[in-house]
């Protein structure tokens, strides 16, 4: 870890030669300016990566918790000492699974095949957005600010059987999800919703960046704020042979929730950012 952080170090003293300048030697401004976009990387993988360049350990690492999982980040630097920052995910999706298994009752050689299948779905969608104030002069610069978010999640999963039912056949060979073997089935899911997800969070937080390269700085962030989030009871519908034939049955699933105030990345978020 020692070595990591002299190779930033060293990175950083490089690249501030020129440091009292606030242009490059093509005169390229080193700090965005007004109007400016920005995207935000976690900078630990490349820390781990050039860190690891520098050691036989093959250990080396950092901590960061920039933003979830799958969502955009970015600013857009309303003047030198202010920026807005936004989050936004938008994800839909919809997979679907085949599971060839031998038919029921089949004398052929081989065994007739039917197919049992799988489809799921799911929604995630993450909106945020905040307001970053900058402080001091030069390559480093303080910046403190608040954000506030929130998040939305569902999912669904469907399932059908090649193999059915009948007054002769009370157990027919079915997918066992589980573990994709096929199974003998006195009873099998033919649909699970989970129950809808909200999230909230609304934060405070303070850092500091630095400017190695025109318009290209590595920061680091810590925050402090309220989380809660909560899910919605969800349905289980399974099918079973009654006797006399197939019935249905649903039941539902538990829901959850929770809260907390707390620092939210107790090691400090370490981010990579590009502005343009």
């Amino acid at each position: 870890m020692k070595k990591l952080f002299l190779t930033v170090a060293l990175a950083a003293a490089v690249a501030g030669v020129n440091a009292q300048d606030m242009n490059s030697k093509r005169g390229t401004p080193i700090l965005p300016e007004s109007g400016d976009w920005s995207i935000g990387f976690d900078a630990a993988p490349w820390l781990q990566y050039f860190g690891n360049l520098m050691s036989n350990s093959g250990n080396n690492s950092a901590n960061a918790a920039y933003q979830q999982t799958q969502t955009i980040v970015g600013k857009m630097m309303k003047d030198e000492n202010t920026a807005y920052r936004v989050k936004v995910r938008l994800g839909f999706g919809s997979n679907t699974f085949n599971n060839i298994i031998d038919q029921d009752g089949s004398t052929s050689n081989p065994p007739a095949t039917v197919t049992d299948e799988l489809k799921t779905s799911g929604m995630n969608i993450t909106l945020g957005g905040g307001i970053q104030k900058y402080r001091g002069k030069g390559r480093l610069r303080g910046f403190y600010g608040a954000e506030a978010g929130i998040m939305l999640g569902s999912s669904k999963e469907t399932y059908s059987y090649g193999n059915a039912f009948s007054t002769t056949n009370n157990s027919p060979t079915s997918t066992d999800w589980s573990s994709g073997q096929a199974v003998p089935a006195t009873s099998r899911p033919t649909e699970w919703k989970a129950g809808s997800t909200f999230g909230f969070n609304l934060r405070g937080f303070i850092g500091a960046e630095y400017f190695f390269a025109p318009k290209m700085s590595i920061g680091a962030e810590y925050g402090w704020g309220l989380g809660l989030s909560s899910t919605g009871e969800g349905e289980s519908t399974v099918e079973f042979w009654n006797g006399t034939g197939t019935t249905s049955q649903t039941g539902k699933t538990g829901k959850s929730s929770s809260f907390a105030v707390d620092v939210d990345n107790a090691s400090g978020a370490i981010v990579l950012s590009l502005y343009f």
